[in-house]
């Protein structure tokens, strides 16, 4: 099972949800669903997943 942490491209290390198993996008809202099925939505665009290195990179609009 490949499971991926997800960090915000602006901020350095600024992690937005770890053990991250899904990952929805609808338009300018993407969802990231963690392997215990807790819910983050941020407001952005996807940078970058590499499943296999378990990264998700996402520029936020909040930065």
């Amino acid at each position: 099972m490949c499971l991926a942490t997800a960090y915000r491209t602006n901020v350095p290390d600024s992690i937005i949800l770890e053990y991250v198993s899904k990952v929805e996008v609808h338009g300018d809202q993407i969802t990231l669903t963690d392997v215990m099925g807790e819910q983050k939505t941020v407001e952005g665009t996807l940078a970058m997943a590499d499943l296999t290195g378990g990264v998700v990179k996402i520029d936020c609009v909040d930065d």
